[in-house]
Order: C-alpha cells, then structure tokens, then sequence
C-alpha cells in the first residue's frame, strides 16, 4: 500500500514537473526577447506607453519576417511585388478609410511622412509596432489574434504588415531602415 502511495506520488510530481518546463518553453516562445534561430529578437515596445510588446516569434513564419524580428530592417523596401501586395491588403484591412488611398491621410494621420503622429513611425519597427498593437489616438490593434480577441486567427501577420510597410514607403522618401 505504500508503495503504490509512494509511486502514485513520484509520477504526480514527475507529471508537474513536465508540465512546468512545457509552460516555460511556451512562455519563452512567446516572450518579445526570445531568441531565435538567427539572433535575438528586437524589443517591441507599444506605442500607448511604451510598454514591452511581446509577439510570439512564431509568427514571423517567413524568411523576410525572421529578418525584421532579429533586426528591425523591413527586407520589403523597394520590392516591387511586396509593393503590390502590400497595397492589397492596405486596402483589404479597409485602412484607406480614415488613412486614404494613398497613405496620405483623411480622418487619420499622413503615413507617408516626413512628419508622423508617432515620430517612432519615422522607422520601420516603430510603424510595425504602432499598427500592430494600436493607439491612443483611435486606431485599434491589426496584428493577428489582437484585431479580434475572440478570434485568434483574425488580423494581419508581421508579413503582410511588412509588405504594408513597403507600400507606404514606396510613395515616400523614407524608407525607415536608416
């Protein structure tokens, strides 16, 4: 009897202790700094409060994505097919209706620049983070699983954002990878 105590709760514990390095392995996938295959990831900052904004690395799932996640360069710059598509899906999130046709501004600030709402948009992972968490001034978040909470599959991923990003720069003389 006690031995069939004493092995009920070694595999408990055994089962817990399992449990605990699953959960740290998720949370440090998770985690803003985590690292990554090909380097740490920059430190996302929200443009509310600049508070951490922590992404899950998994979600840059494309080679040009990998590289912004590990250095803040937006590799789409002056790519004429990310343009294009980057474009499309401007249009598709329906931000032309407070940004414009063209970026240029309507109800919601100019994005083409020189000069931004949120200075941090002068570069490409300042306008990353401002579109993807949201602002203060309106604009609620577009990154995927926080546009919609209840739908964790609803938003824009960091590759499409990025193609976004090519987009807007392309009508501007910023190319924020200064």
């Amino acid at each position: 009897m006690i031995k069939s105590k004493l092995s009920l709760v070694l595999m408990l514990l055994l089962v817990a202790l399992s449990a605990c390095d699953k959960k740290e392995s998720a949370t440090a996938a998770a985690g803003a700094t985590a690292p990554v295959a090909s380097g740490k990831m920059v430190d996302f900052v929200t443009t509310q409060d600049s508070k951490p904004l922590v992404i899950d690395a998994a979600l840059f799932d494309t080679p040009a994505a990998k590289e912004f996640m590990t250095t803040g360069k937006n590799p789409y710059i002056g790519n004429a097919e990310a343009i294009a598509k980057g474009k499309k899906v401007f249009q598709l999130y329906s931000c032309t209706q407070c940004h414009g046709p063209e970026a240029k501004g309507q109800v919601g600030p100019n994005l083409t620049g020189p000069d931004y709402h949120y200075p941090k948009d002068g570069t490409n992972k300042g306008m990353f983070e401002t579109v993807w968490h949201g602002t203060n001034g309106g604009m609620g978040a577009k990154g995927i699983g926080l546009m919609d909470p209840t739908d964790p599959k609803n938003g824009i991923t960091p590759d499409e954002l990025l193609k976004v990003i090519s987009w807007i720069r392309s009508m501007s003389k910023v190319t924020g990878n200064e």
